[in-house]
């Protein structure tokens, strides 16, 4: 029998660990207001009352939509005795996405910033980089051009892209 692969522990920025402990503040307050009903246990991604979030991928979906209006329209959930505070909107609110789109954007991302490809791997948990090279190789073409510059740059010491005709002949 076949043992299931564990995911690769991803590490965190310093920012993404903020958000993610402002997140959980955010949670306790929500405890706090919910009390005897609070179900939760170490969860990071609840119900309104501590429920772990159903498996499915449609709930989990939904749930990605539900944290993009929760971060473009901020405010304090009301209960039964007191209303929903509105809070400021953000100077720069998110795009609607779903839960595949951001993994499409972290990969994509890491790719042209020049992270390699079998570190994007392993964050997105391909068992080989081959996979990913398939999915991602249009990110990986639109960079071709850059790679032979800055190759040329370190061989001659200067950037060939900005180079005439005239004064590539003149070098013969």
């Amino acid at each position: 029998m076949r043992t299931p692969r564990r995911a690769p522990k991803a590490r965190l920025d310093k920012r993404t660990l903020t958000i993610l402990r402002e997140h959980l503040a955010r949670q306790e307050a929500e405890q706090e207001m919910a009390g005897d009903a609070w179900f939760g246990e170490d969860y990071v991604f609840t119900t309104g009352l501590g429920r772990p979030v159903p498996p499915d991928i449609d709930t989990v979906t939904n749930l990605i939509a539900v944290l993009i209006r929760q971060y473009n329209e901020p405010a304090v959930p009301g209960t039964r005795r007191t209303p929903r505070q509105e809070l400021p909107r953000p100077a720069h609110p998110l795009p609607p996405a779903r839960l595949h789109d951001l993994r499409h954007v972290h990969a994509t991302l890491l790719l042209i910033a020049g992270v390699p490809v079998h570190v994007v791997a392993e964050r997105l948990g391909h068992d080989d980089p081959a996979i990913t090279l398939r999915v991602y190789a249009h990110v990986i073409r639109q960079h071709a051009d850059e790679a032979a510059n800055t190759f040329a740059t370190a061989v001659d010491g200067d950037d060939q892209s900005e180079r005439s005709e005239g004064d590539a002949d003149a070098g013969e």
